[in-house]
């Protein structure tokens, strides 16, 4: 029997939905097992180097995006996807500048974003983020929307330096502002902002062109994501280059579109909620039908991304 088009094309993007899925839950429980993440064949990940501005980076391979400062006075990261991966982002590292890596700063405890701190925090880069970062790794964590228990994080990839509102950086000619929102994705982050570049790390608050995962068991919420992505959006100008966490490069007037796409998503299950409608029948009524060919082709379906939602709305465990 020989598939048409719309049938293949929907049982390519359910493969590519388990293979992010699967790459995501490793990351989260890497952070205390490095064994777990080694068990994703990360040898055919490529790390691509981006160009955002002069002397900044944005570092594409598996998992969260990299930031990258590089300059005279050293390379400043913002995260490290996988363990497995340190060699290759290293290296590409290396093609930009024979400068050390000096600081790595965490924009939030997922293992997808914090895999390789120990490799890093071994060869002797400092470790920086928020408070709840270093609280969360260093305790075991229990992800409730994947039912995974996190182990707690080897010590060596623990942040050494922690701050509970913000920091500054003053390296390779940039003020490097690094600032806590209020629990948006988790409880724990931050957002930098290279200021003479013209240029915005926003870690997990936003996702580019896909429905965001909003960890809830770690403190997340749907209004603390719109909060974030307000005070980002309170920075940007339409010449401002945004990394988002996950997706392609960015600026203003998509993270415009993103913050629609979230306010609707939520007026809508709010309205359902008051309505009494179930979870069940709420999801079976496909309320993002509109939005689900460009959002949800991702490892956060329509189904699960709905669900987190409505939860975190209507305050169910």
């Amino acid at each position: 029997m020989q598939l048409g088009e719309p049938e293949v094309k929907k049982q390519i993007m359910g493969l590519r939905r388990h293979v992010l899925a699967t790459a995501i839950g490793i990351g989260i429980v890497s952070l205390g097992c490095q064994s777990l993440a080694q068990q994703q064949d990360f040898s055919k990940t490529e790390i691509e180097t981006i160009p955002v501005a002069e002397g900044i980076y944005m570092l594409v391979g598996e998992g969260g995006n990299i930031g990258v400062s590089a300059g005279e006075d050293g390379v400043f990261m913002v995260d490290d996807q996988f363990a497995p991966l340190t060699e290759k982002i290293k290296a590409a590292i290396a093609e930009i500048t024979d400068k050390p890596i000096r600081f790595l700063l965490n924009t939030h405890w997922h293992g997808d974003h914090t895999g390789g701190n120990e490799n890093l925090g071994n060869a002797g880069v400092v470790i920086v983020a928020h408070d709840q970062v270093r609280e969360r790794m260093s305790r075991e964590q229990f992800m409730e929307a994947f039912q995974r228990t996190v182990p707690a994080s080897p010590k060596a990839a623990l942040p050494v330096v922690t701050f509970n509102d913000t920091t500054t950086f003053h390296l390779n000619g940039q003020t490097i502002h690094t600032f806590h929102v209020e629990p948006a994705h988790t409880d724990g982050d931050s957002v930098l902002h290279f200021k003479e570049a013209d240029v915005i790390h926003t870690g997990d608050v936003y996702f580019n062109g896909r429905y965001p995962f909003i960890d809830t068991s770690s403190g997340g919420s749907v209004e603390g994501m719109l909060a974030a992505a307000d005070k980002v959006l309170a920075l940007a100008t339409e010449t401002t280059k945004i990394i988002p966490g996950h997706g392609s490069l960015s600026n203003r007037a998509e993270l415009e579109v993103y913050r629609k796409m979230l306010v609707d998503v939520r007026d809508r299950t709010q309205a359902a909620i008051d309505k009494g409608t179930s979870l069940e029948d709420f999801i079976a009524s496909k309320p993002t039908a509109d939005y689900d060919e460009k959002w949800g082709q991702d490892f956060m379906s329509p189904e699960k991304f709905l669900t987190i939602v409505y939860k975190d709305l209507a305050k169910q465990p």
